[in-house]
């Protein structure tokens, strides 16, 4: 049994590798701003408070054998792409990078995994919706799309250094848009999959729903439990990364939409609107997981959806009842 951090532990893929992880046997600490806002967390203890401050970071990376770094300060499009949030977007998230290092080391942590993104590969490689180049080596000479991006390269490299310095071991993912059940679906923060299955369930039949630009813009998807498989993967290999860990079934955000439509079996004419975009077109490319792990994922984007639309399509629901009730 080894002794486990969780930083994010209140945020989607945070509290699914808590789940996990305990269900494998192991003593788990989980940190965040906040409780996770879905389900309570089955950590042995959970602690409610800012990473970014040293203070609260020194006391509980104490006793940890290892640690998952999830937090950080990030949202969908509507979020990383307007350039409101930009200082916040770099300040917050390095200085949790920086925290959980200097101290982990401190602490003698034996190992440090880190979530960082496909937004840091180069803009330029991303121009083409349909031959977008996301190749771990194709990430220099440096280009992302977003401060979001700047950050998660930067610590990577932030990682990397304290692994040649200092010794710990580091293993480094970079997340191709991870989706499912028990994420933020409203509120700005969501990402396309979740704006897209709760935009549906709240249309009425032969009603329409809104897309940014004109949903020719591609992207991969992968489904929180394979995410989470890909992570543990890595973390008890011998391989350091950085590594990719998303789908390659790529789609248009149009398409996206037309498969949760299909679910929902609804009927719903498509505006498009102008809007914050991101690249105009990524896919994960899992030449290297592959050959260093032995493993990609497995399962159908359409299987994913469907278990995302059921979870959402409930809360909207819920949240449309308890609105009737106050009217009432």
């Amino acid at each position: 049994m080894k002794r486990i951090l969780v930083n994010g532990a209140g945020g989607f893929i945070g509290g699914h590798m808590v789940t996990r992880l305990k269900s494998e046997g192991h003593w788990v600490r989980g940190v965040d701003l906040k409780h996770h806002e879905f389900c309570p967390s089955p950590a042995d203890e959970f602690i409610v408070g800012d990473l970014s401050d040293q203070r609260v970071m020194a006391d509980v990376i104490d006793g940890i054998d290892e640690v998952y770094q999830f937090a950080a300060d990030m949202g969908g499009a509507g979020y990383i792409f307007t350039g409101e949030h930009d200082a916040d977007v770099m300040h917050n998230s390095a200085s949790i990078n920086l925290n959980t290092l200097h101290f982990g080391v401190k602490a003698g942590v034996k190992k440090f995994f880190y979530s960082s993104s496909a937004c840091m590969y180069p803009e330029y490689n991303q121009t083409d919706p349909q031959n977008p180049k996301c190749s771990e080596e194709s990430a220099y000479p440096a280009a992302p799309d977003s401060e979001y991006g700047w950050e998660k390269l930067f610590s990577e490299r932030l990682y990397l250094s304290c692994m040649r310095n200092y010794g710990a071991q580091v293993r480094i993912a970079r997340f191709h848009n991870i989706f499912g059940p028990e994420g933020t679906w409203t509120g700005g923060k969501e990402k396309a999959p979740a704006a897209l299955c709760r935009k549906i369930a709240q249309a009425p039949d032969r009603g329409e729903i809104e897309i940014w630009g004109d949903g020719l813009q591609t992207r991969s998807f992968l489904y929180i439990d394979e995410c989470i498989e890909g992570v543990r993967r890595l973390v008890e290999s011998d391989f350091t990364g950085p590594v990719n860990i998303g789908s390659e079934e790529m789609v248009t955000i149009n398409h996206l939409a037309e498969m949760i439509m299909e679910i929902a079996g609804k009927k719903l004419s498509i505006r498009h609107i102008p809007g914050p975009l991101g690249v105009r077109g990524r896919n994960s490319d899992n030449r290297l997981i592959s050959e260093k792990l032995g493993w990609k994922p497995s399962r159908p984007l359409a299987e994913g959806l469907r278990k995302t639309y059921d979870w959402i399509q409930k809360r909207v629901e819920a949240s449309r009842e308890a609105e009737l009730a106050t009217r009432a």
